[in-house]
């Protein structure tokens, strides 16, 4: 079962997300939230493998919970679930740890495909997200990365860490963190969360989250 923490301050859109996830019988909803701090306090009680989070709530936002989460529960999953998707709402909340953005239109399908990616630690996007990212990147083209570059970056997307890409590659964990050191560069970025999603948004590795 993949255990799922619903954070949003609607009690209708939180009754109708689980009924979203209701259809699949390997999720199971384990509690909600109706704000920031809440979701944070649940988050600790319960450990879920993922949370959806709004970001807009009363008595604390959801980028401040994200953050909170991350840093307390590093296995467990932010997925932002919102209506909002301007640069000043989608950044922050990236920066912040979040492994997903997704917006409420998202149908149930794509939903429940976003949770298993976000459990393999895959980073999930909707497409209106993507392009936007994808415009702020316009501008002069980024120095290409290399095939391995492009191997390495892609185990990463899937959830792999260095010494896992390393084995998987047949080299050194330290030569992993050489190549994302290089990818970082690259793509202007300074984590492999943003490493990822802008790789995604450029076309250079594959997001599909199924």
């Amino acid at each position: 079962m993949i255990s799922v923490l619903l954070a949003d301050d609607h009690p209708v859109v939180r009754a109708g997300i689980r009924a979203m996830l209701d259809t699949d019988p390997e999720i199971e909803v384990v509690a909600e939230a109706s704000s920031g701090p809440d979701a944070v306090r649940r988050a600790l009680a319960f450990t879920p493998q993922v949370v959806l989070m709004d970001l807009r709530m009363p008595g604390g936002d959801g980028v401040a919970a994200t953050a909170e989460i991350r840093a307390a529960l590093p296995a467990t999953r932010v997925l932002i679930l919102t209506t909002y998707e301007s640069d000043r709402d989608i950044l922050p909340a990236v920066g912040a740890g979040a492994t997903g953005y997704l917006l409420k239109d998202t149908t149930t399908a794509d939903l429940v495909a976003a949770i298993r990616a976000a459990v393999r630690g895959e980073t999930v996007l909707s497409p209106s997200v993507a392009a936007r990212i994808l415009g702020r990147m316009r501008g002069p083209a980024p120095e290409p990365l290399s095939p391995r570059e492009v191997q390495v970056l892609q185990l990463v997307a899937r959830g792999q860490t260095n010494s896992e890409v390393g084995r998987g590659l047949n080299i050194t964990e330290a030569t992993v963190k050489t190549y994302m050191l290089r990818i970082f560069q690259k793509l202007d970025v300074s984590d492999r969360t943003s490493a990822v999603m802008a790789a995604v948004t450029a076309g250079l590795i594959s997001g599909d989250p199924r």
